[in-house]
């Protein structure tokens, strides 16, 4: 079984952030003419995790996109430390790090390029080492990305995670693609980022090793016919 146990420059590198409440209330998304979900709600403290369950089209990518600021919600409010972000939806996006199915790798950047360019794209201090060492990436660096397996290229895109520092992190069926050592990697950072005081909310189908991780099911959401036609007058 593989070993969860922290690269030495990923524990160097860990910081701690200030405690910080992220939380939705009475939440609704609609996917064009569809109701995805309805009065939602869910609170994440800092050092939290929350585990997004549910069938194939219940909700779970759409409601990370909403936590993210990419999508408005039909109804309903985002708060962050109590603080509506509707008004405020770009300094939340600073603060997070959203990673969806796409791994958004260019073929002709190398892994330790691509990493510099996320984060350049986040406008926060780079942390390269021990983005590439927790993930197992450090051994092709300088490997154009074209040259990449579909798990190499997963988590080179979660490595991002650790190269620059984000207290919310929004992860959409992050395993996808990963071996057992990649998912041992993955569960690893988390550990850590939740330890310095961050939170995490993620989707998956898989079990995994999240202790006192808060579980939410979107099926349980699902809206009725009623609610059908009330959203759509």
């Amino acid at each position: 079984m593989p070993s969860l146990t922290l690269s030495a420059s990923l524990a160097a590198a860990s910081m701690s952030f200030t405690a910080t409440e992220f939380s939705g209330r009475d939440l609704a998304c609609r996917r064009g003419e569809r109701l995805v979900f309805r009065r939602l709600s869910f609170t994440l403290p800092a050092g939290g995790a929350l585990v997004l369950t549910g069938p194939n089209g219940s909700g779970k990518s759409s409601l990370l996109r909403v936590m993210a600021g990419l999508t408005p919600p039909a109804s309903g409010a985002l708060y962050w430390n109590s603080a509506p972000l509707a008004d405020a939806a770009g300094p939340h996006r600073a603060h997070l790090h959203f990673i969806g199915h796409a791994d958004a790798v260019k073929p002709v950047l190398s892994v330790a390029e691509t990493l510099r360019f996320w984060v350049r794209m986040q406008h926060g201090a780079a942390d390269l080492d021990a983005a590439l060492s927790q993930f197992g990436l450090r051994g092709i660096a300088d490997l154009p990305c074209r040259y990449l397996s579909a798990g190499q290229r997963r988590r080179l895109s979660l490595a991002r995670l650790v190269a620059s520092a984000a207290p919310l992190w929004l992860l959409d069926e992050p395993t996808t693609g990963l071996d057992s050592d990649g998912t041992a990697q993955l569960l690893g950072a988390i550990a850590a980022h939740r330890r310095a005081g961050g939170s995490v909310a993620l989707s998956t189908h898989i079990a995994l090793d999240l202790p006192e991780a808060a579980s939410l099911s979107l099926a349980a959401f699902h809206p009725q016919a009623a609610d059908q036609v009330e959203f759509a007058t």
